[in-house]
């Protein structure tokens, strides 16, 4: 494949949370869409709006130039692209794909290289960005991988996001995601326990975050997941059970480089402790739940 064009046929496997706003504006720009989803209930309203269904992941690669996959677990992923029905089994020569799943570095090598020796492009590019950032377009994209098929790819992936960075070889975007979710751990970790201080001295909690979201302590869960837990509202822009999955991969990876991350085990520790009490699905602001207990 040589360049994108409004012929080029882009498939779509995931259309939970962030996938289906993904999908959604990469069909309103024109696009061809295939999708293939476990519930295809999930995909009712793309279906609505001109995407095509496919029954199964061979349908959607045999009929795709490029296709974009964000599921649950690496386990997923390497079902996905490597099991006995994995899609490169079935894309053409030239193909593209692009798997935005926060998933291992070493699975996005393992899919590259094989992708490599089929003639298959493969990018790795993680996102950032929650449920807000995929209904307004404007998540941040991590991409490792070869930089002809990035800059091939870019405008497509720019229609989901609007902080589009190439990293590096297969496998930097992993590991660049690694880095976000590292920092995130840690800050949702001090969020919480803000609020809780601000609660328990007496302070009106909406003016406490007018006056420090624009200070030095300023992030994007502080202005985008502090409000929520004001509200009480958990549900998930990101679910509990995937940030652990996530926290996994970043502490497996972090022990391979003999790297001391002791903010990162605590998190985790407490994200297996709230997801014990039954918060798996709940989003990842629920934690001021289990320090509140």
């Amino acid at each position: 494949m040589n360049e994108l064009t409004k012929e080029t046929v882009i498939g779509f496997i995931g259309t939970g949370v962030m996938g289906k706003s993904m999908a959604g504006h990469i069909l309103e720009a024109g696009f061809p869409v295939v999708i293939y989803n476990r519930t295809k209930h999930k995909a009712a309203d793309l279906i609505d709006r001109g995407a095509k269904w496919a029954d199964t992941s061979k349908e959607l690669a045999e009929a795709s130039d490029i296709v974009i996959t964000i599921v649950g677990y690496p386990s997923d992923v390497e079902e996905i692209y490597l099991g006995d029905k994995g899609i490169l089994r079935y894309l053409k020569q030239g193909s593209i794909t692009i798997d935005m799943t926060t998933s291992s570095p070493t699975l996005a090598n393992e899919i590259f290289t094989i992708g490599k020796e089929k003639g298959i492009s493969t990018l790795d590019a993680p996102v950032s960005g929650g449920d807000i950032g995929a209904k307004e377009a404007r998540l941040s994209v991590m991409v490792g991988g070869e930089e002809n098929t990035f800059n091939l790819a870019k405008p497509l992936l720019e229609l989901m996001g609007s902080n589009v960075i190439y990293q590096g070889k297969s496998g930097a975007g992993q590991h660049t995601k690694m880095c976000n979710q590292i920092t995130i751990a840690s800050n949702m970790m001090g969020v919480s326990e803000a609020l809780l201080y601000a609660k328990k001295s007496g302070l009106n909690p909406e003016n406490v975050l007018k006056s420090i979201t624009s200070g030095a302590a300023g992030s994007w869960s502080l202005s985008n997941l502090v409000p929520r837990m004001i509200e009480q509202d958990y549900a998930p822009g990101f679910y509990v059970k995937h940030f652990i999955k996530d926290l996994k991969i970043a502490l497996d990876s972090a022990k391979e480089m003999e790297l001391r991350t002791p903010g990162l085990e605590l998190a985790l520790s407490l994200y297996e402790q709230l997801a014990a009490e039954g918060e798996e699905d709940s989003g990842t602001q629920s934690l001021i739940k289990l320090l509140e207990d």
